[in-house]
């Protein structure tokens, strides 16, 4: 999945239903989206608007434009601390509502999306993830390998986020980047960009080694903080090596590990000495990291079942619960 960052609209209430259509829908248009397929994303995002007004006590969408090696689409991800669903399964069904409506909504987003989830707890709220291709084909057979999803919000009254990830994948090595410019705005996100160019060409495996081919690279920038995490299918292991504030977490069925960053600044001063730490490999293990836009104790632990649904809801739970709003927010979860 594409790494480009999310918009946010508000929806609070009804006078916010205008400002979303028309954005949601000016995106959709960069996308390429035919007309017919254009006036489906504006019912989607009509209902979508609606349900957290009626019945999430308002709440938020993330949109973004993403393109993946097969694919282009639009994402969107709906956000409410509402009541919850007792029967989320049931309330997806034509005619099924709890407020006196015609009950369809839920059922018309679900038959036009191409990709549809949505996760609910009683008492905690509603994420609903609704993918649109532009070009809908046969979904590619399972295969083995690594799955990624990130969520990349701008702080607010930002256009640009200063985060930014990147994942780099061979037979040989998965490696796995997280950075966040100093402060936000564009000069933020031009020296995590520059970090993310530097890793394309990067030579080296070990994520210390990176990370100094990262700080060479983006000494003409700001500077920023950064994690690197990379898996060896040779020796089936991860190393991880960090600085600064962002946090890097290994959260498998029997042991999860946190690792700490070293104090510095990417492009300004590294430490001396730093080490790569190593963890072996479980299968079933998620990578969860999250730059400083998120609380520090977040806790996957919380949310039951949630380890079923595409990682982009884990990273939207995360992100409802633990997001600051006052900078840029990242999260990027991977599973082998």
């Amino acid at each position: 999945m594409d790494n480009s960052p999310h918009v946010r609209f508000q929806a609070t209430d009804r006078s916010y239903l205008a400002l979303a259509k028309k954005g949601i829908t000016q995106i959709a248009t960069q996308v390429g989206f035919r007309p017919q397929r254009l006036s489906e994303i504006d019912l989607i995002t009509a209902e979508l608007t609606s349900n957290l007004v009626k019945h999430g006590g308002g709440g938020e969408i993330l949109v973004r434009h993403f393109q993946t090696t097969s694919r282009t689409g639009l994402e969107l991800i709906s956000i409410d601390n509402g009541p919850g669903m007792a029967d989320p399964a049931r309330m997806m069904q034509d005619g099924i509502s709890t407020t006196g409506t015609l009950g369809n909504g839920l059922g018309a987003i679900n038959r036009l999306a191409d990709q549809f989830q949505l996760y609910s707890l009683k008492g905690w709220g509603t994420v609903q993830l609704v993918r649109l291709f532009k070009d809908p084909m046969p979904a590619p057979p399972p295969t083995g390998g690594f799955e990624f999803r990130s969520l990349l919000v701008p702080k607010p009254g930002e256009i640009v986020c200063g985060d930014g990830c990147y994942v780099k994948r061979t037979s040989e090595y998965i490696k796995i980047f997280l950075g966040d410019g100093l402060g936000h705005g564009p000069e933020a996100n031009r020296a995590v960009q520059e970090a993310i160019k530097a890793l394309r060409i990067c030579p080296h495996h070990q994520p210390v080694d990176i990370i100094r081919y990262i700080h060479q690279s983006v000494n003409k920038t700001r500077g920023l903080v950064g994690s690197v995490i990379v898996f060896d299918a040779k020796s089936q292991q991860w190393s991880w090596c960090g600085v600064g504030n962002i946090s890097t977490r290994l959260s498998g069925p029997t042991l999860t590990k946190n690792v700490l960053s070293y104090n510095g600044i990417i492009g300004m001063n590294l430490p001396n000495t730093m080490n790569n730490h190593v963890i072996p490999f479980s299968r079933g293990q998620l990578v969860v990291m999250c730059s400083d836009g998120l609380q520090s104790r977040w806790d996957v632990s919380k949310y039951p079942q949630i380890h079923r649904y595409d990682l982009t809801i884990l990273a939207a739970a995360l992100y409802k619960d633990y997001a600051r709003r006052t900078d840029d927010t990242s999260v990027l979860i991977g599973r082998l």
